[in-house]
């Protein structure tokens, strides 16, 4: 399977570049194992900011209501009690809730080659010599991804992460850049394209297929 080559300026290259069948062209047999790939993602990037008071946090009812007996009335210590309006919360959240859905290792490379062969389907992955942003402005790699025909989200896969090639992005919400090895399914998803160098394409390539001989 043959993509489009770009060179460092941005001009197309002559050679193609050829992407692995068993990394971007597998059939898609089990769109649920993508789906759990996705969620366990998000699921690990989930903020646990819900708290609740039990009655114990809660400022006040330290006076006992009224008498223990005498009063014909149900016995109360404290007016925060949970059963009386304004006091604790029994089952609340405390902010120590774990929501990190796990996924083996073997799954979630299987999750990415489909992902992967998805994306290649839709002519959604090009390729790059390399991006070599050297005064690290975001108008220079603007400029770039323009000529490149970029899509409205843009995954940029390198081999490296460069400081020069992140302060480039870094003002631009549309950009997400991925080294080659952490590479997830959430973010090839939620792409418009994907811009490989070529060294990441190596790279991806090698680390994927080889868990398919295993």
């Amino acid at each position: 399977m043959a993509v489009s080559t770009f060179t460092k300026s941005g001009a197309k290259a002559t050679t193609p570049a050829k992407l692995d069948k068993s990394v971007f062209g597998i059939e898609i047999k089990n769109h649920e194992l993508i789906k759990q790939a996705y969620v366990a993602y998000q699921a690990g990037g989930r903020d646990n900011l819900a708290i609740t008071k039990t009655r114990g946090l809660i400022r006040g009812g330290g006076k006992k209501p009224w008498a223990q007996k005498g009063t014909g009335r149900a016995r109360f210590g404290s007016s925060r009690n949970p059963i009386w309006r304004g006091g604790g919360i029994v089952f609340g959240p405390t902010g120590e809730e774990n929501f990190i859905k796990r996924i083996n290792i073997k799954a979630k490379r299987q999750a990415l080659r489909q992902s992967l062969s998805i994306a290649a389907t839709e002519n959604k992955v090009n390729v790059i010599e390399d991006f070599d942003i050297k005064s690290a402005k975001t108008s220079e790699l603007v400029k770039l991804l323009t000529k490149l025909n970029a899509g409205r989200n843009t995954l940029i896969v390198v081999e490296k992460k460069t400081p020069e090639l992140l302060r480039s992005s870094q003002n631009l919400k549309s950009v997400v850049i991925s080294s080659a090895k952490f590479l997830n399914v959430y973010d090839i998803l939620n792409a418009d394209q994907l811009i490989f160098t070529v060294d990441a394409l190596k790279e991806t390539t090698k680390w994927l297929k080889a868990e398919e001989k295993a």
